[in-house]
């Protein structure tokens, strides 16, 4: 641990994960030191932050501060070597919570003010905001006779208002400068605050008793890796525990639909790449001048041109387009080979979920939309993953088995439960084989300049009846990137894999590609016991591609995502399913784009939201919210209304 002491009073009290990294810090601050020292003549506005800073290396400094100052907590990511210690994430203080990323890259830095410096800068801040207040003034003045100096441009000739340059400078002027005043605005909730810090919300105190503020809880109960989030679904009303449905249930729980009336599903819902956008790229650039950075993106409309053939609903069920792979988690002898086969369940699922590296979005689905489908799984293909004296390795990419073969069936519903914010939920069950999967997810998303992310907020619980098992599981979040060139997507970030009661546990780590080099879709994850800490399995590869396992054993499989044969689901037909049923209810929407004509699409598309946005309207007039046909809440999260655990 070590303090930077700057000379007008301000402390700022820096804990790193090892003395490697503490040492980097140090040698950064120092190097940063004198890079102001030398062009201080330059920079005199800045004086208060080039000042000399010393270091103080002792671990007493933490215990020799006042505890009267405020604090603010932050948690930064080193450029650090991947060599450092993973454990060192244990020594951190209980309210310093873990960062997603790789724990080894942790420093938590907790920022002091003195009474004096406090007050110093109490009296500083209003003179210090007015002036850039006015500079601002400026900058928007200058802002708005620009965009009148471009809009009066022809649209046709050599300069037109029309130019792609023209149009990016505009785009990116106004979201500048709207990110420049959402900073100012921050400052002056800050000095209000200074001013008042009766309405200062509750902090945590550390050991020394200095406050610590922290970030509200996710809907799962975790910390998000962006600050934190409202609880999911607080704005919607819990609804009430319904029994029954209008399907018929069946002794088994799960609401299922006569096998005679779905039927293979024919639409493969290929997707082509958007490719260079050149004439929708005004359009984008239209869009990008009214964001700004961070901004969620839930009520912004997107341009129909780059919607998927489908809704998210059923995206989240072509995540089980492999459920041979699903059905054999609950075929593993033991716990260890039962959480091996989620594993490997889980890192094959999301090329098909996610029809690869293609840059469409899906429909959003509308209040109360399903999706419900089924597949049929030979009973051959459901078998353990390895068991002691077995002779020659499985293969991974093994072709389907006859068609008179006895078959599993796995039904698949899903439901839109909340629409502000946007909560999917979704349920998988094979009553056969004694195992479900109950899924909640927000999808938030936001703009981050040239991309767009969207973190997949929640959690899966898959429950084995005959083991007594849960596995609750996380989510990895999806990036949209080169938005104005050609869009391609990829996976970050870690998600986890945990069963309490053997004891195991998996992490899942989707690698983003960095600036310089690398590759695309990296993904490797390790399972162990937590208990003895041994590592009983890893696999590495490309959640697109090829994927590498290597056992405990010294076993190696290697399995090929673009060659594992997809078990096609089977739905309904259009006409058959109700009027809120995903196929049924974009069915217009669908056709136009398949059609090639999204002006026709757009217009189905506004339709369906002009009904939502009328119902919604009904609802709040009449005082009666929103009830989900399938699914309830329960605490953080919505469950299944009749699931497998409360039936057996």
């Amino acid at each position: 641990m070590f303090i930077i002491s700057s000379a007008n009073g301000e402390i700022f009290k820096l804990r790193a994960a090892d003395a490697t990294e503490k040492q980097l810090w140090m040698m950064q601050i120092q190097a940063c030191t004198r890079r102001h020292s030398d062009s201080s003549t330059k920079m005199r506005k800045l004086k208060d932050c080039d000042d000399l800073l010393s270091v103080d290396r002792t671990q007493n400094s933490l215990d020799t501060q006042g505890s009267s100052g405020r604090t603010r907590s932050f948690s930064l990511l080193p450029h650090l070597p991947p060599s450092s210690s993973p454990s060192s994430q244990r020594n951190l203080p209980p309210h310093h919570l873990p960062h997603h990323g790789p724990s080894s890259n942790i420093v938590t830095i907790t920022h002091h003010k003195s009474p004096a410096a406090a007050r110093r800068a109490k009296d500083q801040y209003p003179e210090r905001l007015l002036e850039v207040k006015e500079v601002m003034s400026q900058a928007e003045g200058q802002q708005k006779s620009l965009v009148q100096s471009i809009e009066c441009l022809p649209t046709r000739g050599s300069v037109s208002c029309l130019d792609q340059d023209l149009l990016l400078l505009k785009a990116t002027s106004a979201a500048t400068l709207s990110c420049l005043g959402e900073c100012l605005t921050i400052l002056q909730q800050s000095a209000g605050h200074n001013n008042n810090s009766s309405s200062s919300a509750p902090a945590a105190h550390n050991r020394d008793n200095v406050p610590v503020w922290t970030v509200p809880k996710s809907p799962s109960g975790e910390r998000l890796r962006n600050g934190g989030a409202a609880n999911l679904c607080s704005t919607e009303p819990s609804p009430t525990f319904r029994k029954k449905s209008l399907l018929q249930n069946t002794e088994d729980g799960m609401e299922l639909i006569s096998p005679d009336e779905e039927v293979l599903d024919s639409d493969d819902n290929t997707e082509e790449d958007l490719g260079v956008l050149e004439e929708e790229r005004s359009v984008i650039l239209h869009l990008l001048s009214q964001l700004k950075l961070g901004m969620d993106l839930t009520r912004v409309v997107l341009p129909t041109f780059i919607l998927e053939k489908r809704s998210l609903l059923e995206m989240y069920a072509n995540f089980m387009a492999h459920p041979d792979l699903f059905l054999s988690i609950s075929a593993g002898v033991t716990a260890e080979e039962r959480m091996v086969r989620f594993v490997e369940y889980y890192m094959t699922a999301f090329h098909e979920g996610r029809k690869g590296a293609v840059a469409k979005k899906p429909y959003n689905p509308v209040l109360g939309e399903t999706f419900r489908c089924s597949w049929e799984v030979p009973q051959e293909k459901v078998r353990p993953l390895r068991t002691p004296g077995t002779g020659p390795k499985e293969t991974a990419n093994e072709e389907g088995v006859g068609a008179e073969s006895e078959c599993y069936r796995v039904h698949f519903v899903a439901e839109q439960v909340s629409h502000h914010p946007p909560v999917s939920a979704f349920y998988c069950e094979c009553a056969e084989r004694g195992m479900c999967v109950n899924t909640h997810v927000w999808t938030k998303s936001k703009f981050m300049g040239m991309s767009v992310g969207v973190s997949m907020v929640g959690e899966g619980v898959l429950y084995l009846r005959d083991h007594g098992e849960e596995y609750v599981f996380t989510f990895p979040s999806a990036f949209a990137r080169s938005i104005l060139t050609v869009p391609w997507v990829e996976l970050g970030g870690k998600a986890t894999i945990s069963c309490a009661k053997s004891g195991y546990s998996a992490s899942v780590t989707f690698h983003t590609k960095p600036f310089y080099g690398g590759k695309l879709h990296r993904v490797s994850a390790e399972v162990k016991q937590n208990s003895s800490g041994t590592v009983v399995c890893k696999a590495q590869g490309e959640w697109n591609g090829t994927l590498e396992f290597t056992y405990s054993s010294g076993e190696t499989k290697v399995i090929d995502t673009t060659k594992l044969p997809v078990i096609r689901k089977r739905i309904r037909p259009v006409e058959k399913q109700s009027r809120r049923e995903s196929r049924r209810l974009w069915q217009h929407v669908t056709e136009a784009l398949k059609e090639g004509n999204v002006d026709l699409a757009t217009e189905h598309k506004h339709l369906l939201e002009e009904d939502q946005r009328s119902e919604e309207k009904q609802r709040a007039a009449d005082n009666m919210p929103w009830k989900p046909k399938y699914f309830s809440k329960e605490g953080d999260g919505w469950v299944y209304i009749n699931p497998l655990w409360k039936t057996h």
